[in-house]
Order: C-alpha cells, then sequence, then structure tokens
C-alpha cells in the first residue's frame, strides 16, 4: 500500500478547527447552515462479559479475541454494565477487512477520563498480515482532527483504514472519549488527560490482536486537535504507559496555548472552539455551570453540539460569534472555569523522546504565531525540538507539503537516528513546500 493510500484518512485529520471557509462565507452574508508482543503477564486480562448484547460478543479468555458479530450500529453501543478491566484491554473488536496484505479492524476497549473514571473508546487498526520482524511491528497512533463533540461524529464511522504517515507496521486511529462510543455525554474536546489517555490505551489496545504482533515501539502523530491529543499522549505516556517505548512525536499545526488569541479570523475560530470545549468539559466536570458563561443566544444554538458535528456546528454558531454573542463572561478568562481548561494546554513537560513540529506560514486557523509561542515554550522546558515551517501553506496543505519529510522523520526515529533540535539555534525561517506529486 502506497503512503499516501495510508493517508486516505487525512480527511479526518484537517477538520481540527476547520471554520475557515465558513466564517470567510459569514463576514460577507449570514450563513444558512450547514512478532512478539510483551509476555502475557504484562497484559491485561481481554476476559469480557457483555451483559446486554452478549450473543454478538465472542468469547474472550486471556490471550483471545473477543470478536463482535453484530451491525456496525450496534458496535459502537458499550456493553452494560461495562465490566471492570485495565486501561487497553479489549472490549471487543469487529473485522472490517482483509485484503492486500493488511488487516484493519475496529476496537472498543477500557481507558481513563480526566475524571480517572473507566470508559469506552473506539478506534480503528490497521495492520500487515505479513510475516512481522522479531520485536513485533512498530505502532503509528494517530490523534485525529476536530470533528465535533457527539458520538455519532466519531471518525471510525467513516474511516476504512487508520493512517500510516509513510510507516510501514501496526497503525491505530482512536476516536477519542466520547466520540464513537456511546456514552451518554460529549466528548471533552481538548481534554489532555481524555485525549492522550485515549492515543495510548488505542496502543495497548491493538497489542491485544495476536495476529497484529504489534511491538511496544511506538510514534504519536497528529495534526491541528490532534496535534495537541498526540502531544497530550507524549507527556503523558511516561506515567500513564510506562511499559510503551515511545519513539517521537509529530506535532502538525497544534492547538495550544488555549488562553491567547490571535489576529485575523482567530478570535472567530477561537470562539467556537472554546464553545466546544465548554460544553464537553461540563461533562466532565459537574463543577462547571454553562449557564454562567454563555449568552441566551448561544444557549439556544448550542443544541447542535449534540445533534451535529463539525460543518453544522460553526455554521449554526458562526451568526452567534460575528454578533459577539458567545459569551458572557469569557471561560478562558473567568473561574472556575479558567483553571479547569488550562491544565489541558500543552507544551509544558519536557519528554525523552524528540517531537516534529510542523505549520504553514498562511494557516488561519492554527495561526503561525501561536506554533511560534508554543515552540518558545517548548525550548523553555529543554524538550528536543525540530519546527519545521512551510513558506506558504495553509491548514490543509501542511499534511501533503510535508508528506516526504514526516515520513523521513518518523522513520528516522525507529531506525534510532540522533534527532535535530532546533532550540539550539534562531528560530527557523519558513522553506518551500513539496513538489507537487
Amino acid at each position: 500500500m502506497s503512503r499516501w493510500a495510508g493517508r486516505g484518512s487525512g480527511r479526518f485529520l484537517i477538520g481540527t478547527m476547520g471554520v475557515v471557509a465558513l466564517v470567510a462565507m459569514a463576514s460577507c452574508s449570514s450563513s444558512d447552515g450547514s512478532a512478539a508482543s510483551e509476555s502475557d503477564k504484562d497484559r491485561p486480562s481481554t476476559t469480557t462479559t457483555d451483559t446486554k448484547s452478549g450473543a454478538k460478543d465472542g468469547a474472550a479468555n486471556k490471550g483471545e479475541v473477543p470478536w463482535f458479530t453484530g451491525t456496525d450500529a450496534e458496535f459502537y453501543v458499550p456493553p452494560s454494565p461495562l465490566p471492570e478491566a485495565k486501561p487497553g484491554t479489549l472490549i471487543r473488536a469487529m473485522r472490517v477487512s482483509d485484503a492486500d496484505g493488511e488487516a484493519t479492524v475496529k476496537l472498543m476497549y477500557h481507558s481513563r477520563d480526566a475524571a480517572n473514571r473507566d470508559v469506552p473508546v473506539t478506534a480503528i487498526a490497521t495492520y500487515p498480515t505479513t510475516d512481522a520482524p522479531k520485536d513485533g511491528w512498530p505502532i503509528v497512533a494517530t490523534a485525529p482532527g476536530t470533528v465535533g463533540v457527539a458520538a455519532q461524529c466519531g471518525v471510525t464511522h467513516q474511516a476504512t483504514e487508520a493512517p500510516d504517515w509513510g510507516v510501514q507496521g501496526v497503525r491505530v486511529m482512536t476516536d477519542y472519549v466520547g466520540l464513537g462510543a456511546q456514552i451518554g455525554r460529549l466528548h471533552p474536546y481538548l481534554s489532555k488527560p481524555s485525549e492522550g489517555h485515549s492515543v495510548l490505551d488505542s496502543v495497548r489496545s491493538v497489542r491485544h490482536l495476536p495476529d497484529a504482533h504489534a511491538g511496544d515501539r511506538w510514534l504519536s502523530v497528529g495534526h491541528s486537535q490532534g496535534g495537541h491529543g498526540a502531544l497530550s499522549a507524549s507527556e503523558l505516556s511516561a506515567e500513564y504507559a510506562p511499559e510503551l517505548d515511545l519513539l517521537g512525536t509529530l506535532a502538525l499545526a497544534p492547538a495550544a496555548m488555549l488562553d491567547k488569541v490571535y489576529g485575523g479570523i482567530d478570535p472567530i475560530v477561537s470562539g467556537i472552539l472554546t464553545v466546544m470545549t465548554l460544553y464537553g468539559a461540563a461533562d466532565e466536570h459537574p463543577e462547571i455551570k454553562v449557564d454562567d458563561y454563555v449568552t441566551p443566544e448561544l444557549a439556544a444554538a448550542s443544541g447542535v453540539l449534540h445533534s451535529g458535528c463539525l460543518d453544522q456546528i460553526t455554521a449554526d454558531l458562526i451568526p452567534v460569534a460575528l454578533a459577539g454573542k458567545l459569551f458572557t463572561a469569557d471561560p478562558r478568562q473567568t473561574e472556575p472555569v479558567r483553571s479547569i481548561l488550562l491544565p489541558n494546554d500543552v507544551g509544558t513537560v519536557k519528554v525523552d523522546a524528540p517531537l516534529f513540529l510542523v505549520s504553514g506560514t498562511k494557516d488561519d486557523r492554527v495561526v503561525i504565531e501561536r506554533v511560534h509561542d508554543l515552540y518558545q515554550r517548548l525550548c523553555a522546558t529543554g524538550q528536543v525540538t525540530e519546527l519545521l515551517i512551510i513558506d506558504g501553506a495553509d491548514h490543509q496543505a501542511i499534511i501533503p507539503d510535508t508528506a516526504t519529510r514526516t515520513a523521513a522523520w518518523l522513520n528516522a526515529r525507529l531506525a534510532g537516528e540522533a534527532p535535530t533540535n532546533s532550540c539550539n539555534g534562531p528560530m527557523p525561517t519558513p522553506v518551500a513546500p513539496e513538489p507537487a506529486k
């Protein structure tokens, strides 16, 4: 399979902060809408009991996969009650495809949210069916970009495989807590623990698939919200999943510097994303009283967070944002929400594994100034960071414009090559994008 074919799911990665086209329209007129893994002693048991749909879940003795035989829609309804198990333990798996030397499956696994509650999370995984290396295949874990905050918006509802990012191995892409698996509450948007744990436990979950032959070496990758998710997983990995060997993190145009607002359309973009963050955080932190922060106009429009996904959310909220009617008190600046939201920011923790930070000068969703500030924060922590800025690249183009470079960086980590640290010199200047293929 070609690398770009592996990136076919990239359309799901590009979603984060995807309001620019609608904002541009709204500024002119009103918008109308829309081989070997660890030994068994290091693994949690995969035994599950589904008291709600047990006939459709396969038996799951230790070392066996609990294969699900129901419909795709039924797959996303978790067992009730949820059986107790360690994070990363498989709840169920469902075959999607098996052809051309690769197999793709959907997974539901145990994870933990910010309140350390056991929650079911879904993912899609693709792995080679050819002979694996002696130490098992490396794992590329993708944190997806913004799609919305309701269960029906999860990327696995549409994705047919997990992205490969130019790396041969096992690939897995999580839906995050609250997306995909129906847990009865919104996705806690930009929640560092919920995102990071979802990614880390997706890595653990594929290691429960014997046929995947997944090793313990892994790479964390994401774009936009996914960049925040990939960094969250990286920063939480040493404490939360010390058995996994993180080799590097690739973050393209990551959401960060959550308390800052920049120029251009950033006030509109960041305002709408703060709405998603506020409502998602309220489901994770019951002490948050949303009505203390939102206007009547926003309260009236907020139903779209449950009924719609990104396109409809932006279409419904742009008029409210343009009218300056989102908040009576900005959650980014007002307690208690400020003290709940800001610890979710990334770039404040030094991680042993190196980081590749990538952005474009024409990105008006995660503006380059935001990335510069994140880079300076990372360097201040001592994080080994290589910064790549592409001249003229926007939010969507940054993935294809850097495909060769990012694949080379990821494969260099697998090869054990020494990383470049841009922090040792002046701020890198923009470079030309890769030639079109």
